[in-house]
């Protein structure tokens, strides 16, 4: 089978999110399947991240650590920018297209077989498939840890079969409620299914109705909890003095493990600061724990040199084009922190721009709360679609923004390459264009403008 043809048959199963209704998640057909394959995910050691934001630039920074800490380091986590196969990375490299399509062979024969004699009710979903071929690719190449972000929820997530030496759970907020509840504690719920029992959960306070909720399942299940607060900086209330804003850098210093390193991420804006606790916490933590060797200075080195694209990444201006910044900001609590770094980074005296944005949203989230942070912003907006069924129309969006288009200019584009051609035309060499709303949206962008990943 080629790569072109196992991706293919990997998007015939439909979205990761869309659910034939017929069934919901269950981890038992999960399990079925991984039996089957000799249950690669007990191979290997995890971590497993669960929460609304913050989880995936925690787990790349955890695992960045890792590997400047001389580890063999697995990452898994959804969605992608670009391909596929950037959701399953060895020491930072994605998975080759021949494994990719070896694994799918694999996993989709068995599936099949079970399906066939009936120990499967269904084929499993994109999401499953592609959960049980990076088991199997990390359980060939046995790395020391492997950092598993939970690709929706936590409880029924098909990450949640692995036993983990570590949970760590994100920022938690309102998203994706048709799956998962329609209250912050009703999804701390599904995110507090990640805690084992007898287990170590690496977490920071939140919202209340989240605290109690997690606070609750971690004494319930005799878990021990760690807190992430003492690496987090103290900030001045009103103060952005933390972000040393140098392109795309955020410095700072802290005391790690009796030891002063500077932290200096590529990953800005003051809600990463949580997730660089999280991140630090957790690997003193395993260090603590005695099985692996991680020193300060390795920890430093880490952060230094994580790769997280997307997440308020910044493209200059070149020529005749303006600076761009991509942000996969995605619901209401994203989209005011891409809001509050924006602010911090660009409209101050000596860095203030006009910002143009280009949006694109899919209609299944909190559309007209998004517009409302984001565009008020903007002296301009272009709102687009991504090549997605889930995506919204332009025209969808220009609705549910309503309330909050007097006074700015709002154009539509059929696609986002001829959104990013008007935006060009618009901003100008020294304007700023920000493209937002949606990971499908950035991930379109940064391929049409040649922007490696």
């Amino acid at each position: 089978m080629s790569y072109e043809t196992a991706v293919a048959q990997m998007f015939a199963l439909g979205h990761e999110l869309a659910q034939t209704p017929s069934y919901k998640f269950d981890l038992a057909h999960m399990r079925v399947l991984l039996a089957a394959l000799g249950n690669p995910e007990n191979r290997f050691p995890t971590v497993l991240l669960a929460g609304t934001n913050g989880k995936g630039s925690t787990a790349a920074t955890l695992a960045s650590i890792l590997q400047a800490s001389g580890l063999k380091t697995g990452l898994y986590t959804s969605p992608h920018l670009v391909r596929i196969n950037e959701r399953i990375r060895l020491n930072g490299a994605p998975i080759a297209d021949d494994d990719f399509a070896l694994l799918h062979d694999v996993v989709d024969r068995t599936a099949e077989r079970l399906v066939i004699e009936g120990d499967l009710p269904w084929h499993p979903s994109f999401f499953e498939m592609l959960t049980a071929m990076g088991f199997e690719y990390f359980a060939r190449n046995r790395p020391d840890m492997v950092v598993l972000e939970v690709g929706m929820g936590g409880r029924l997530d098909a990450t949640n079969v692995v036993d983990p030496r570590l949970s760590i759970i994100t920022d938690i907020a309102l998203d994706h409620q048709k799956y998962l509840g329609e209250t912050v504690a009703e999804i701390a719920r599904e995110k507090a299914g990640i805690i084992r029992k007898g287990g170590t959960v690496v977490t920071l306070p939140q919202l209340p109705e989240a605290n109690d909720v997690i606070g609750n399942a971690i004494l319930n299940a005799g878990a021990r909890a760690v807190n992430a607060v003492p690496y987090v900086p103290p900030v001045s209330p009103g103060s952005d003095q933390w972000l040393a804003f140098n392109g795309q850098r955020q410095r700072y210093p802290l005391d790690v493990m009796g030891t002063q390193i500077m932290v200096d991420s590529p990953l800005v804006g003051r809600h990463q600061l949580r997730n660089l606790a999280l991140a630090i916490a957790a690997a003193v933590e395993l260090h603590d724990e005695g099985e692996l060797r991680i020193t300060p200075e390795t920890i430093a080195q880490g952060i230094r040199q994580t790769h997280w694209p997307g997440r308020f990444q910044v493209l200059p201006n070149a020529g005749d084009n303006p600076e761009f910044v991509f942000d996969v900001a995605h619901n209401p609590a994203g989209a005011w922190a891409l809001r509050s770094t924006l602010s911090a980074a660009y409209q101050n005296s000596e860095n203030a721009r006009e910002i143009t944005i280009v949006f694109g949203v899919m209609r299944d989230k909190a559309v007209q709360e998004i517009t409302e942070i984001l565009f008020p912003i903007a002296a301009h907006v272009i709102v687009t679609h991504a090549n997605n069924p889930r995506s919204a129309s332009p025209n969808e969006i220009r609705q549910a923004a309503a309330r909050v288009t007097a006074g700015i200019d709002i154009d539509e584009a059929e696609n986002v390459r001829s959104a990013l051609d008007r935006a060009r035309k618009v901003a100008g060499k020294g304007g700023l264009v920000v493209v937002t709303g949606s990971i499908y949206i950035v991930g379109e962008a940064m391929r049409t403008l040649g922007v490696r990943i």
